[in-house]
C-alpha cells in the first residue's frame, strides 16, 4: 500500500513510525505548506515525494490510503479532496471542530465506499478494550453508573514545556488561536473512552465549563487565555444509566491520565490509563458480597496503523470510523450548548 503523509508536526512523527515498521506499507509522499519542516521531514524518514499543497499531491495520484496529521481546523477542507478522490484516510481526532463538518465528512467516507478511521489513541489501551469485551459478554450485567475523569497537570508544572513562553501550548489557551479547551482538546477522548466501554451512546448531556485567571489581564503576548481549562459533565445513557465526566489541566500530580469506574447491575470495573500504563481490576460475582476486586490480564492491541492496512486489505474492521468520529463531535457540540446554558441537559 502506498501512503501519503498529509502534514508534518509533531504527531506527524508517530506516524511515519508506526507505518514505517509495517513491511507492507510504503510511505511515498509527504504534504506541508512548510517547505523547510517538509523537507526535513521527508529527508528524516525517506520519503520520495514532497508537495507543498494538497492539490499537487492529488494531481500527482500515486498513493493509495493518506493519514491526515494537520492541525484540527484543517481535517475537513483536506479530508474532503482526499474522499472526492477515492482515497482511503486515516484522520486524527477531533474529525472536525463542528458537528456539521464533521456528519458530512462521514456521509462522504460512505458514498466513496472507501476506508475511513479516526485516530482516538486510547482505543490502543488493553485495559479500554479488555473492559469492553468484558462488558459487552455481559460480565457486569446492565450499565447503570459509571465515573470517567481525564486528568492532566501542565497547568501546574512544566513536565511538558513551560505554557506561559512556549506557543505550543499557548495556543491551547486560547480560542481566538483555535482552540476549544479542555473540552475541545480531550473531552473527545475520555468520553469515547466511556462510552466505547459502556457500549451506549449518550441520550442527554448537562455541561459546565471553568476558565480560571492564569495571566495578569488575561492575556499573554497575543494569546488571550479565555479557552476552558476544566470541564464537568453529566450523561444520561441510551439504556437509563447515569454517569459523570470530568477532565482538567489543573489536576496536579496528575501528567496524563485517564480512570473509568463503571458498575452493572452484577458487577464492576475500574479501567485506568496512568503514566502510560493500563490497568483494568473488576469485581465480579460471586464477590460481590465480599467486594473483592482482582486484576484482570489484558491482551496487547494491535496499533491503529495496522488495523487501517488490514481493513484497506479487507481483513479487519472500520473502527473507529467517521461516523463514530461525527457522534462524539456532536456530544461535545451539545455539551458545549449545554455549558454556555448554565448546564442545562440537553438531548444529543
Amino acid at each position: 500500500m502506498r501512503l501519503l503523509i498529509l502534514g508534518t508536526g509533531g504527531m506527524a512523527r508517530n506516524h511515519a513510525e508506526g507505518f514505517a515498521e509495517l513491511p507492507d506499507v510504503e510511505i511515498v509522499a509527504g504534504v506541508d505548506t512548510r517547505a523547510d519542516q517538509l523537507a526535513a521531514f521527508c529527508g528524516e524518514y525517506g520519503i520520495p515525494q514532497a508537495f507543498g499543497s494538497l492539490d499537487e499531491a492529488l494531481l500527482w495520484g500515486q498513493f493509495d490510503a493518506a493519514t491526515n496529521v494537520t492541525p484540527d481546523a484543517a481535517h475537513y477542507p483536506t479530508t474532503m479532496p482526499l474522499l472526492a478522490a477515492g482515497k482511503h484516510v486515516l484522520c486524527e481526532k477531533p474529525l472536525a471542530t463542528d458537528a456539521a463538518q464533521a456528519r458530512e465528512m462521514a456521509e462522504a467516507a460512505a458514498r466513496a465506499g472507501v476506508v475511513n478511521m479516526v485516530n482516538l489513541s486510547y482505543r490502543n489501551v488493553p485495559a479500554l478494550q479488555q473492559a469492553a469485551r468484558m462488558v459487552g459478554a455481559g460480565e457486569i450485567g446492565t450499565v447503570r453508573h459509571f465515573e470517567a475523569s481525564y486528568l492532566q497537570s501542565w497547568l501546574t508544572q512544566p513536565a511538558w514545556g513551560d505554557w506561559r513562553s512556549e506557543s505550543q501550548w499557548l495556543w491551547r489557551l486560547s480560542t481566538a488561536h483555535g482552540s476549544k479547551g479542555v473540552l475541545g482538546d480531550v473531552g473527545i477522548h475520555i468520553l469515547d473512552f466511556a462510552t466505547f466501554i459502556a457500549a451506549q451512546n449518550a441520550r442527554e448531556v448537562s455541561c459546565r465549563l471553568a476558565t480560571f485567571d492564569k495571566a495578569s489581564g488575561g492575556r499573554i503576548g497575543d494569546y488571550t487565555l479565555d479557552a476552558n481549562d476544566s470541564v464537568t459533565m453529566q450523561l444520561l445513557l441510551e439504556n437509563g444509566g447515569l454517569g459523570t465526566v470530568a477532565a482538567t489541566r489543573f489536576a496536579s500530580g496528575h501528567l496524563n491520565d485517564l480512570r473509568l469506574r463503571i458498575y452493572g447491575d452484577t458487577g464492576g470495573l475500574e479501567v485506568s490509563f496512568e503514566r502510560q500504563q493500563s490497568r483494568l481490576r473488576a469485581c465480579l460475582a460471586p464477590d460481590l458480597q465480599s467486594a473483592e476486586w482482582h486484576e484482570i490480564d489484558c491482551p496487547p492491541v494491535v496499533p491503529i496503523y495496522r488495523r487501517f492496512v488490514d481493513a484497506i486489505r479487507g481483513e479487519g474492521a472500520v473502527d473507529p470510523d467517521f461516523a463514530r468520529g461525527a457522534a462524539l463531535q456532536r456530544l461535545l457540540d451539545r455539551a458545549e450548548e449545554s455549558a454556555c446554558q448554565g448546564g442545562l441537559s440537553l438531548a444529543v
